[in-house]
């Protein structure tokens, strides 16, 4: 087996410690950064991300799995910084305002993270203006939005009405999601995208940047 599919195997099982010891045995066998995070880390984040949608695991593993890889990107982060490497986009992330749940927000955020996207977290009972403040300051390209009660789900209004009404209208995507969250709800308040789950959400976040950055390039 290769070194990198090794990487990819011990991350999913969420040996940390094996990890760590593997990505260094590869940054001193001069294998590139680049695929050290891509076909290692990011790899085997990927197929517990599929694992995790399709049921096969559950929040415990991806937990443990998001573990291993924030281990193995923290030894590479000097590497990734001189090797110019950028992320694939950033992403504001957040539970509505009146909404301190934030579960499913965390598990948006690793899988995210595991699709090489950058996530600046809010937190939870975050104010439509913080995310169009946070959006602009940090220049993201999506705003994401996460609410677990049917009384909370409202704010994902407020905030698609705030960034048509701001400096940042039609710059950024707006992803809604959480329990309550539908389709039809996603349509009717005019948010660009909805997901039932974190990994789905982090496919279609991935998509959007893609989508974005072809366009800049048109």
């Amino acid at each position: 087996m290769s070194l990198l599919s090794e990487i990819s195997l011990q991350l999913q099982r969420g040996k940390l410690n094996a990890v760590e010891e593997l990505v260094n045995q590869a940054i001193d066998e001069k294998i590139p950064v680049r695929n050290i995070l891509e076909d290692g880390l990011l790899a085997g984040m990927d197929i517990i991300g599929e694992k995790f949608k399709s049921g096969d695991i559950f929040i415990p593993e991806v937990l443990i799995a998001a573990r291993a890889l924030n281990a193995g990107t923290e030894i590479l982060k000097p590497l990734i910084a001189q090797s110019g490497i950028k992320a694939g986009g950033k992403v504001c992330l957040g539970t509505v305002k009146g909404d301190l749940h934030d579960i499913g927000k965390n598990l948006v955020k690793m899988m995210m993270e595991g699709k090489g996207l950058e996530v600046i977290d809010l937190g939870t009972d975050v104010s439509p203006e913080t995310f169009i403040q946070t959006a602009a300051e940090q220049d993201c390209g999506i705003i994401a939005c996460s609410a677990l009660l049917t009384t909370t789900m409202g704010v994902m209004k407020d905030v698609v009405e705030a960034v048509k009404n701001s400096e940042i209208s039609g710059k950024v995507k707006i992803m809604v999601g959480g329990a309550p969250v539908t389709q039809s709800f996603c349509d009717r308040i005019g948010a660009d995208c909805y997901t039932p789950d974190a990994a789905s959400a982090a496919q279609e976040a991935v998509k959007l940047m893609h989508n974005a950055q072809c366009t800049m390039h048109n």
